[in-house]
């Protein structure tokens, strides 16, 4: 969430030549991932893989982390169940359980972090079940800065544009999905005014999967994903969420358990999305789609992900290359949507990956991994 500044000519050659180093270096790690085997879960040295880290000091070894915050290789976060979140510095070689006191009831799924000491965390449910929190002291002390007191509205994700400009959404209230918006890095929160919303369709709401049912890139551009309803749509907003206009996806719907799941923009333009039936007896035929208009317009993978996926992520510094993450693996795209393939059969519920090109994991059983390279 940062910029680099150079001056003049000098500035620029510095730029470009990090910029060159980050895409070769970022070439060289896809074109070894995609010799990964699919059955491999761990494979051997200089091939990446996904790296299981070891939790078992924190408590949390049971929890189901749907929350993620990649800060870089040595800082993330992790929410989830039973009012968990945890915290690494040392690229997962320690956790440290940075749970707000007197959350074990809760659901952490979503996290928005800053840094190693700032952060936002979001818990789901109805009525008062919905509460976010912030920690400016990497989770040392905590501040509740909102809790719903609307008993229809149930909360599913939150997300960032800066430090200081956020939203949250909620399934619809009144016929309309609800957006709560901060302006000082989650201190304060107000629900905006609803008259911007299309009307939600019949039975449609978000999924709190992998805290990706919200997404920005930019400083005012932010998509919502639905499911549940006849079509499963995106929901786009140049304006930071005061106005929005819907669109039909090609991942398919028709019942509670079906839609998008998750969302991620490199972008304000090019997009993926990935979803299908989360439950386990049930197929999920064509689990991806893909956007070059912002949203307007999505086309479906040719080659989608196999199963139903609840998290996405783009790879940094690549205009091709993506990972797609779900509880029978994790798959990989190298034309921006169009074919996916899989590369790791491990469960995963969510994805991120940072600026300095690390990329993290989380699920179910206190399952949190790293990219290793």
């Amino acid at each position: 969430m940062g910029s680099t500044r150079g001056t003049g000519s000098t500035g620029r050659a510095r730029r470009a030549g990090r910029a060159v180093a980050a895409a070769v270096a970022c070439g060289a790690a896809l074109a070894a991932l995609t010799a990964v085997p699919a059955q491999a879960h761990g494979p051997g040295r200089g091939q990446p893989h996904w790296e299981l880290k070891d939790l078992q000091d924190t408590g949390a070894a049971t929890v189901r982390f749907r929350g993620l915050s990649a800060v870089s290789g040595r800082v993330a976060w992790v929410s989830g169940s039973a009012g968990t979140v945890l915290r690494t510095t040392d690229g997962g070689e320690s956790w440290r359980n940075v749970s707000p006191p007197g959350a074990q009831e809760l659901q952490f799924r979503d996290i928005e972090a800053f840094d190693a000491r700032r952060a936002v965390v979001l818990a789901i449910g109805e009525g008062e079940s919905s509460r976010v929190y912030r920690t400016d002291d990497g989770g040392a002390t905590w501040t509740e800065s909102f809790r719903n007191t609307d008993p229809r509205a149930f909360y599913d994700c939150l997300t960032f544009f800066d430090q200081r400009h956020g939203l949250a959404m909620s399934d619809p209230v009144d016929g309309r999905f609800r957006i709560l918006s901060t302006g000082d890095g989650g201190r304060t929160w107000r629900v905006l005014p609803a008259e911007g919303m299309p009307a939600a369709l019949e039975g449609e709401a978000g999924f709190a999967a992998s805290g990706q049912c919200l997404v920005a890139s930019g400083p005012k551009d932010v998509w919502l994903a639905t499911g549940g309803a006849a079509r499963a749509r995106v929901l786009h907003s140049a304006d930071r969420g005061l106005t929005w206009t819907a669109a039909d996806t090609p991942v398919p719907a028709g019942d509670p358990a079906r839609g998008v799941f998750a969302l991620a923009f490199r972008d304000r333009t090019h997009g993926l999305a990935v979803g299908g039936d989360y439950r386990p007896d049930q197929a999920s035929p064509q689990a991806g789609a893909r956007t070059a208009d912002g949203g307007r317009t999505w086309r479906p993978a040719a080659e989608p992900p196999p199963a139903y996926r609840s998290g996405v992520a783009w790879l940094p510094y690549s205009r091709t290359a993506a990972l797609a993450v779900g509880p029978t693996g994790t798959d990989l795209t190298t034309d921006a949507g169009r074919t996916w393939r899989t590369v790791d059969t491990g469960s995963y519920d969510t994805v991120d990956c940072a600026p300095d090109r690390s990329c993290w994991a989380s699920g179910e059983k206190g399952r949190v991994a790293r990219l290793e390279r």
